[in-house]
């Protein structure tokens, strides 16, 4: 396993949509074991591919401890959304970062695993929230995307003073 290099905000990159998985294969296998351990390493409970760069419409989540239920979507469809919730989300490209974001409490979405075989799974809390951030990153899509445009302008300004502070 290789640990990859996450992409920051405002890499142009993280707005690409993703492209669909024609073929689950060890290479596909290889990548998202790589995502997991780059997740992990980063304390993460979600990674898109395209947080990494790859285009693909693949993520993975763990809302639990390391390893306790990692699950990997491929080529993912929300099929249901239900309900509303509002809970505080971060993101790996976005360190530091926090908002309350409004969802769906409630989704069933179906992918393929990483072994290729479809699956349906029913999510509420906070593997839903978890599931539909991730979902967005492959539409090129981020959290602070959810947010007021006064929201938004605070957010930028505080990742360039963190930026600052970092250099």
């Amino acid at each position: 396993m290789t640990l990859r290099k996450i992409l920051h905000y405002p890499n142009p990159k993280l707005r690409h949509t993703a492209k669909s998985v024609d073929n689950v294969d060890k290479e596909i296998q290889r990548l998202i074991s790589d995502m997991f351990e780059t997740m992990y390493e980063d304390n993460g409970i979600g990674l898109a591919a395209t947080q990494i760069g790859i285009d693909l419409r693949i993520f993975v989540v763990d809302v639990h401890e390391k390893n306790k239920n990692p699950i990997a979507f491929i080529n993912p469809v929300i099929i249901e959304q239900a309900g509303e919730q509002k809970y505080p989300e971060g993101c790996l490209s976005l360190p530091g970062i926090f908002a309350e974001i409004k969802r769906a409490e409630n989704i069933k979405i179906e992918a393929l695993n990483k072994e290729g075989k479809n699956f349906t799974l029913e999510a509420n809390g906070i593997l839903a929230v978890a599931i539909q951030h991730e979902f967005d990153h492959l539409d090129g899509k981020l959290f602070i995307d959810h947010l007021s445009s006064l929201k938004k302008q605070l957010i930028k300004r505080k990742l360039k003073k963190l930026r600052k502070q970092n250099l």
